[in-house]
């Protein structure tokens, strides 16, 4: 299927590319303030809705900022922030003008109020705490105010460990009767002495160890990361998804986007300066390899044609990984330190990774003697560089249907939950499997005509019931397919009241191609908002998202998580709806939703999750913790009583089966990590009420067409 949008962003691209060249030149010899200057620029050129930079702008760029740096506020006085408020009115002159004072001065005091932070925190946990003491932490950050002497910085330190350290204290002992000096076990438990004294000592150990772990990763920041993040800061201002990229982090979002990467296939961790093997991708060269293993420290790389190693011992993990990383067929050699103590050099070839849980993967569905298929997409994944060669969300989709098909599916779910969205393009291609042509969606640039996305393929790939599911956390792209689906009436959307509220389209820019002959290397991309989408119908799900066919309630759905609870969100809006044609197949489309809306109002494990959501709410809004053991204990009691009555969620079991594909049982029969996956999804399938309600909705579709054709049978 061949797209406009595909035309309109290389046209665009191009458009922009050669306004680079020819209408501006960046080359102040400061990079800091070439990227402040480059990126302003890039904003005020093609951002949707450019913001004004005056004052309130500069207001907005300060408390963003510091709050950014400093969130439970246990590290910069009041003297500081009247320090910084000098700026506060000040930040956008200094962008006009490229000037850096104010970050240099928060930077600056960042840097010295973190080291005493550290030696703080050291000293502190070093010393006893008195869990007979009645106090409370206040865990409402963003009301506290910044302490004024040093006297009030150790306190909210010691609190804040404190309450760190109150659970590790309470594994260390038990709930038996507390003696003055010990707890004894019960008595069917082994006869077991538990010194309260030597449980705080090992309770504040492990917070200590956490402590390590933290400032490890601190000290591994550099400079650029934090103007990285003042950066992030100005931007944010214009809406919540224009975002600086530095060059590490547009890999990253390219390697989400294609769920691919180039290595050997670990997830690494730095450690007390060591990088250490978390686990291993299955697939990858490493897991096939068979000789690294979850628990492996990486001491030392070498390349190929390298004749010393690399030690990578208290590198930062960024550059390590660079090391280990590197093109498909190319040879790495590393140095390992094994579980066991024993350390060899193991050569690994390293290849092109699919990180699985990115892709769409399927399942069949038994309910009686039908069959059902379901296809779970966690986000609308493409691979921007090689789109038409390469796997995407689209393509796969199309492939599991078949499948599917094959397998003798009567229905199809298709599972958009927490899918974020990803690619435009892909989501105008999936939307054409299961209509004839027209319309997908409408987009429209800031001051131009609105463009229309178009299937122009009258081929249709799944022309039977179908239903998509989704909640709060269902976005972006998530939202353009559901709600194409739902205009066409092509499909029964069940979920959430609404969806996550994302009504805007972001472009990807590389920065560096705005350079001319510059000695930085990479200076990274922005990703700035660009257009808004809307429905065919005309409406925007910009802050409304899309309002479920059948609304069921989840773990969300008294939690702030959508766009409307963002900083500074887009607004709403409507323009003309598209011309398109509803669907006509033989479905009793508002039937089925009224009778699905009764079996989910006298759901009993429904109204269970929504009592529990309640709960979850209540909790969070919480705003203080108690620091004394005892009231801990007492409130510990509470919620072990209280999340008792919930048990009964994770027991439910929905009378429905679930078996992979007969390519997939292959593959399993090979892969024993797959095989496991794949069981624990379906034994969380069939825990799941939503995906039953799916079914019984597909169900009722089907038993509906069935009857619809014999009556239009008889009466021919």
């Amino acid at each position: 299927m061949i797209k406009n949008f595909k035309i309109a962003t290389l046209v665009c691209l191009i458009a922009i590319t050669s306004c680079s060249f020819t209408t501006k030149t960046f080359d102040d010899p400061n990079k800091d303030k070439l990227l402040l200057e480059l990126i302003s620029y890039v904003l005020g050129q093609w951002h949707y809705s450019p913001s004004e930079i005056n004052d309130q702008f500069s207001e907005k760029v300060f408390d963003d900022f510091v709050n950014s740096l400093d969130p439970l506020k246990r590290y910069f006085y009041q003297s500081d922030i009247k320090d910084f408020e000098r700026y506060r009115t000040d930040i956008d002159d200094q962008i006009k003008n490229k000037d850096l004072s104010f970050f240099n001065l928060v930077y600056g005091r960042l840097m010295k109020r973190m080291k005493e932070g550290e030696n703080l925190s050291f000293e502190l946990i070093e010393q006893p705490f008195d869990y007979s003491k009645e106090e409370v932490l206040n865990t409402d950050y963003e009301s506290l105010s910044y302490v004024r002497s040093k006297k009030e910085m150790k306190n909210r330190w010691r609190k804040q460990l404190k309450y760190s350290t109150i659970d590790n204290y309470d594994d260390e002992l038990t709930e038996d009767t507390v003696t003055n000096d010990s707890i004894i076990s019960d008595k069917k438990a082994p006869k077991k002495k538990i010194n309260k004294t030597a449980a705080e000592k090992e309770a504040r150990a492990k917070t200590k160890e956490f402590l390590v772990d933290y400032y490890d990763i601190m000290r591994d920041l550099e400079r650029k990361d934090w103007f990285s993040n003042y950066l992030n800061s100005i931007v944010e201002v214009f809406d919540p998804h224009t975002a600086y990229y530095a060059p590490k982090d547009k890999e990253r979002f390219d390697q989400d986007m294609s769920g691919k990467l180039e290595g050997i296939g670990a997830r690494l961790q730095k450690r007390n300066n060591e990088v250490k093997i978390m686990s291993l991708i299955s697939g990858g060269p490493a897991w096939k390899g068979k000789e690294l293993e979850a628990g492996d420290i990486i001491l030392k790389v070498a390349q190929e044609k390298d004749l010393e190693p690399t030690s990578i011992v208290g590198m930062r993990l960024d550059n390590a990984i660079k090391l280990i990383k590197g093109p498909k067929g190319t040879i790495v050699k590393l140095t390992i330190k094994k579980v066991d103590g024993t350390t060899k050099v193991i050569q690994i070839e390293r290849d092109i990774v699919q990180l699985d849980e990115t892709y769409a993967k399927s399942s069949l569905i038994k309910k009686e003697n039908r069959t059902f298929g379901i296809i779970n997409l966690p986000r609308f994944y493409v691979d921007f560089k090689d789109y038409d060669k390469s796997r995407n969300a689209a393509s796969d989709v199309k492939k599991e249907i078949i499948r599917l098909k094959k397998a003798g599916m009567e229905g199809l779910v298709i599972d958009l939950r927490n899918n974020g969205g990803g690619s435009l393009q892909t989501v105008v291609d999936m939307t054409g499997l299961f209509i004839k042509d027209g319309p997908v969606v409408q987009v429209k640039s800031s001051g131009k005509k609105k463009d229309v996305l178009k299937d122009n393929d009258s081929s249709i790939i799944w022309d039977g019931p179908l239903v998509i599911l989704v909640n709060e956390l269902s976005a972006s792209a998530s939202e353009i397919l559901a709600a194409a689906l739902q205009d066409y009436k092509r499909a029964i959307i069940i979920g959430s009241a609404q969806t996550f509220g994302k009504g805007t389209v972001q472009n990807v820019m590389d920065l560096n191609k705005f350079m001319r002959n510059s000695s930085f290397g990479d200076v990274g991309a922005l990703k700035l908002t660009t257009q808004k989408f809307y429905r065919i119908n005309g409406g925007s799900t910009q802050l409304e998202g899309v309002k479920s066919d059948v609304v069921v309630v989840d773990r969300y759905s008294f939690i702030d998580v959508g766009e409307k609870d963002q900083d500074n969100p887009l607004p709403w809006d409507k323009i003309d709806p598209a011309s398109y044609t509803v669907w006509d197949g033989f479905i009793n489309y508002e039937e089925t939703i009224s009778n699905s809306k009764a079996r989910m109002s006298n759901n009993a494990q429904l109204l269970l999750i929504e009592k529990q959501a309640r709960w979850i709410k209540k909790q969070s809004d919480k705003k203080e913790a108690s620091l004394n053991y005892s009231d801990y204990l007492a409130e510990k009691k509470i919620i072990k009583s209280t999340g008792k009555q919930f048990d009964a969620i994770g027991k439910y079991k929905a009378d429905l089966s679930f078996t992979s594909l007969p390519y997939e049982t292959r593959l399993i029969e090979k892969d024993s990590v797959l095989g496991n996956k794949r069981k624990d999804w379906h034994k969380y399938l069939a825990k799941d009420v939503y995906i039953e309600e799916a079914v019984n909705v597909l169900d009722d579709l089907q038993i509906n067409n069935i009857k619809i054709k014999q009556k239009v049978v008889l009466k021919d």
